[in-house]
This record gives C-alpha cells, structure tokens and sequence, in this order.
C-alpha cells in the first residue's frame, strides 16, 4: 500500500512563508503519475489547492493561491512540495497531500475524488 507522510507544517505569521513536504513510500514514485495538495478548515469542505500531472506537466491551482504556493516534485526523494509564500490567516487549514496512478483522463486535477492516495495531513495556523 503506497504511504504519504506530510511534514512542515506549523504557526506563522501572515504574510510569512511555509514549506510542506510530502514523501511516498511503498512505492516506485514514477507510478504516482498526479500528485496533488488538499487542505481542510473546521466547517468547510476538502479545497484542492495545488496540483501537477507529472506526465505533461499539466498544473491546477486555486484562485485564492494563486501566484503565492507552488507544488514541485522531486523524483530523487520521493516527495512533493507544497511552497507557500505572503500566508493568509485564511490558509489555516490542515493539509493533505494525494497521489493517484495512471493517465489522467482531463477530470478536474483538483477535485479529491480522482485521488486514491492520501496522508494523515499536517496543521498549518497563520495568525493575523
């Protein structure tokens, strides 16, 4: 069974930054073909943030992080990033990271359901 094991997260400041990183185990990295980053605040639902189709490069991202996070791969280590930059109290949440395997077929890159991989998630809190 493929693992995702989240790390970075913690308490800033708005308008600091933050690096979280997700590394997968059990598995040949190359196989986890979409990798993406979710998060969840308390009342609302699960909000695809970040999300790249290794294959072609394909990206999906929120408007409301837009030219603030980044999500880069790095097949040497098995993991993903999740860069966050000018942070938000907004971008309280916990977040998580999913892998799925195979073609990505044009759905949504950010909606939860086309992922089969997750992690336990990591906390972030930004403090106004």
């Amino acid at each position: 069974q493929v693992h995702l094991a989240e790390s970075g997260g913690g308490s800033v400041q708005a308008g600091g930054s933050l690096n979280l990183s997700c590394v997968a185990s059990n598995t040949d990295f190359e196989n986890l073909t979409k990798l993406g980053w979710f998060r969840k605040a308390p009342g609302k639902e699960h909000e695809g943030v970040a999300a790249i189709y290794r294959r072609t490069g394909a990206l999906g991202l929120a408007d409301s992080v837009k030219g603030r996070f980044t999500i880069s791969p790095d097949s040497a280590k098995s993991t993903v990033y999740l860069h966050m930059n000018n942070l938000k109290p907004e971008d309280t949440a916990e977040y998580f990271c999913a892998a799925a395997e195979g073609i990505w077929t044009g759905s949504p890159l950010l909606a939860p359901r086309t992922y089969t991989f997750w992690g336990q998630g990591t906390q972030v809190t930004v403090s106004a």
